[in-house]
């Protein structure tokens, strides 16, 4: 059974990559290139001053970069979807939907929850020239941390849910102890973890373009898996029941 929904997960993993790389590449990659075209200016002078640097090329162009796009959203796609598809076996009998159409849908927007919304808010994409190179270190453990902390309250808030239902707990009293504790653990992380790195002077609007085009790529990306997901499964059952 396992096996089953590994398999339903890479596929739907892989669909799903490949379709929300179309969207940065149409949408996010512009602002790359004007992020890209700022860092270039603000390091002109530096050129000058080292010009035995200034022959320095990328390994790939910025053309060799954008069709290799689809190669790591699709890559990414198959790994998450492999993940996914062996998270969906063990809690799709605990889930309370008996539809593989919402029981999929439900944890992908878990995952969704847990795994960008969360940490994104603490610490959301940012583009070439913003933050300090030589921190890149920390910032990369400080996010990591932010993101196995928010999963785990992820977790921890469908574990509470599942415990309240079983104890006949009222569904408005439950729901509400849910998200209100949920929000309180989130916003305790929020104040406890280091703040993101400041973007200076790197122009607002192109800042806030960059970030909103990061999060559609993810919405895209885990509505297309919960979605896809769902459909195979629902394609399965309805072959077994014929």
């Amino acid at each position: 059974m396992v096996a089953t929904f590994l398999r339903r997960g890479l596929v739907a993993g892989l669909l799903a990559g490949l379709l929300c790389g179309f969207f940065p590449l149409f949408v996010a990659e512009p602002f790359v290139d004007d992020a890209i075209q700022l860092e270039e200016a603000a390091s002109a002078a530096e050129h000058e001053a080292a010009p035995a640097n200034h022959g320095e090329e990328d390994l790939f162009s910025r053309s060799t970069q954008k069709i290799g796009l689809f190669f790591a959203t699709g890559s990414f796609g198959v790994a998450v979807g492999g993940i996914f598809g062996m998270a969906y076996a063990y809690v799709r009998s605990r889930l309370v939907s008996n539809s593989e159409w919402s029981r999929s849908l439900s944890l992908a927007g878990a995952a969704f929850l847990g795994v960008f919304l969360i940490p994104f808010l603490k610490y959301p994409a940012n583009p070439p020239t913003v933050g300090d190179p030589n921190t890149i270190g920390s910032r990369t453990s400080e996010y990591i941390t932010m993101l196995a902390l928010s999963l785990l309250v992820v977790i921890g808030t469908w574990y509470v849910a599942r415990k309240l239902r079983e104890r006949g707990t009222s569904t408005p009293v439950g729901q509400l102890a849910v998200v209100l504790g949920s929000v309180a653990l989130v916003g305790v992380l929020y104040y406890v973890l280091p703040a993101g790195p400041d973007p200076g002077e790197f122009p607002a609007g192109l800042l806030w373009d960059f970030r909103l085009s990061s999060f559609g790529t993810q919405l895209i990306f885990w509505a297309g898996l919960g979605v896809i997901f769902g459909l195979l499964s629902e394609r399965a059952d309805r072959r077994n029941l014929a």
